[in-house]
């Protein structure tokens, strides 16, 4: 029987250009080696199977190559590499920090380094999960770390950064390894693929990229296991049966349903997923990256975005087509509150069930929306026809039922808005008073010159005024109040000036809750008498309450202690507690 050997062993990259997906890192070590600018400690940190071990041998062998090639790659041909790739070299050492993790072991180490290479010119040590070091031993490892002899470097390799004392972390090079990108894998499964004389679909290696989640030897050992399923023909069905993953063809079904508002398919093809074995929230969790998937794929631009087969890639691409942005924006939110709540939820199939209701239901309550905006939108014709054909005369009620009737010519109203419409509008009745029917009932408290106030107010006329001129409309409209039994009100009014600020804001200080009140059940009226005397519809009044200072005179000790004892009542207790007298 032939003796097999995994793809991740036997394809393992064994030069800086054959890496996968870690550029960033293989060009920075042959630029080091290249000008011999090679650090003495280096980390490698990252994910696991995203080559980290693997590049430490490449240096390690680069380094000691005698005959290095243009691209600062080994020869293989040299001394130095043949005895590295028959794992006879006495320059490098490889050390399993997990099982030798003891201040021994460590000991062992640092006795080791003393000696130079007899072969090259470096000693290369190579410590493999380096976290599971203990702290003992991280220290006793510090001073051979920091000053090693000119012939040995250290290279640490370690999927937990965060684990590594900092003292240790200040004397490496950190290199940070990425998690490789899925189309990276899926070349790399092709070029293993091609190698082997096995048929693969692109889409069947894209899914075993995913599921390998950015680690290349998690990739190759998927691969590895789907050949021996199914043969050297790897099919995308082959795939998804034996990883046990969900078909892209039920999102799409499902995604179907949900543009054809058709309940009843969605809720049958979930069913059926769930009788195939898989889980509710993988589903759900799935239908939020379809999604995404299409939202993604609707921009040209974005679409290089999907990290999917070429086929799959031409179906969100003609699916997102069919599918409106705020339909998938929409369909997002549910389907994260329903990723939220699932965990959390007594009965989850009810859960995803309802979430595809409503799903199903987004395209419907849109087109209500939109036809409901339609119909604010669009303009009232009767609007423009009705004042062009309303009399020159408006009829405002009074109170006691008399009217008056003013005639105001069509041609010189102010081009904001026409009085015949201005006298109407308080007959649109709404669910809540609005800005206009405050002014409406503004106007109401002067019914001789009504229509001149609408008038004025709907021009928004901002004529400057003085102090002086405030004051003395200010007195005027006190007095009146004295008329209407209103004394306490005016006096007060009286008594203290008016302050005209910025903006035409009114600043009026009071020291009485009481009269803050009253002015402000009046305030409606006032701000109108303002206005208009002034001739100003910008005015504003803004009241300022100064609360009295307590100017009670403390004479007495006794007067002193209750009102220290009631900003601080603990002084009370004090003096209970020590038996004192107050000091007279």
């Amino acid at each position: 029987m032939e003796n097999f050997i995994v793809s991740a062993r036997k394809y393992r990259p064994a030069t800086f250009n054959t890496v996968v997906g870690q550029a960033h890192i293989t060009n920075t070590l042959k630029n080091a080696i290249k000008t011999e600018h090679l650090a003495h400690a280096f980390l490698f940190c990252g994910p696991r199977g995203v080559g980290k071990t693997t590049c430490a041998r490449i240096l390690a062998k680069t380094i000691n190559c005698t005959n290095r090639t243009s691209e600062i790659e080994a020869c293989d041909k040299c001394e130095s590499c043949e005895s590295f790739n028959s794992g006879a070299s006495l320059n490098v050492f490889e050390l399993d920090a997990a099982s030798n993790n003891s201040v021994d072991d460590i000991r062992n180490l640092v006795d080791q380094v003393r000696f130079a290479p007899q072969l090259g010119t470096h000693k290369v040590y190579i410590i493999d999960e380096v976290h599971m070091l203990s702290s003992a031993a991280f220290n006793a490892f510090l001073k051979t770390l920091e000053e090693p002899p000119k012939h040995a470097i250290f290279i640490l390799a370690t999927t937990e950064k965060h684990k590594i004392i900092p003292t240790i972390l200040s004397r490496c090079q950190i290199f940070d390894f990425n998690r490789i990108q899925i189309e990276d894998i899926a070349n790399h499964l092709a070029y293993i693929a091609g190698n082997e004389n096995i048929t693969a679909e692109k889409d069947a290696l894209h899914i075993i990229a995913q599921k390998a989640d950015g680690a290349l030897r998690d990739a190759c050992s998927i691969f590895d296991q789907i050949v021996s399923f199914a043969g050297n023909n790897v099919t995308y069905k082959a795939v998804i049966d034996n990883l046990n993953i969900l078909d892209y063809d039920y999102y799409f079904k499902v995604t179907d349903a949900i543009l054809t508002e058709n309940i009843s398919s969605a809720l049958l093809i979930f069913n059926e997923i769930l009788n195939n074995g898989f889980d509710g929230h993988n589903f759900i969790a799935g239908m939020g990256e379809h999604f995404r998937n299409l939202l993604v794929g609707k921009d040209p631009e974005t679409l290089q975005l999907l990290e999917v087969g070429t086929n799959i890639r031409e179906k969100y691409k003609e699916q997102s087509a069919k599918c409106s942005l705020p339909l998938l924006v929409k369909g997002l939110t549910i389907l994260n509150k329903t990723d939220i709540n699932y965990k959390s939820s007594k009965n989850q199939r009810l859960q995803v069930e309802l979430s595809l209701m409503q799903l199903c239901s987004l395209n419907s309550i849109g087109i209500e929306a939109e036809k409901k905006n339609d119909i604010l939108l669009k303009p009232r014709t009767s609007s423009s026809q009705n004042t062009a054909k309303a009399t020159t005369s408006a009829v405002v009620e009074k109170p006691k039922g008399e009217a008056i009737t003013s005639s105001i010519p069509i041609q010189k109203a102010a081009p904001v808005a026409e009085p015949a419409t201005i006298v109407k509008k308080p007959i649109i009745k709404t669910s809540s008073p609005s800005i206009n029917q405050h002014l409406n009932n503004e106007k109401k408290v002067d019914t001789k010159n009504v229509v001149t106030l609408e008038e004025n107010n709907f021009s928004q006329q901002k004529n400057i005024f003085t102090q002086q001129q405030l004051e003395s409309v200010w007195e005027k409209y006190a007095n009146s109040l004295k008329d209407k039994g209103k004394t306490n009100l005016a006096t007060n009014l009286l008594n203290k000036k008016p302050q005209l600020k910025e903006n035409f804001v009114v600043e009026f200080t009071i020291n009485n809750k009481a009269i803050e009140e009253s002015i402000n059940e009046d305030k409606i009226t006032f701000l109108g008498v303002l206005r208009k005397e002034l001739n100003n519809y910008s005015i504003q009044l803004n009241l300022i309450l100064i609360a009295k200072e307590d100017k009670t005179n403390l004479y007495t000790a006794t007067d002193r202690y209750k009102r220290l004892s009631e900003k601080n009542p603990a002084l009370n207790s004090f003096r209970q507690k020590f038996d004192l007298d107050l000091e007279f």
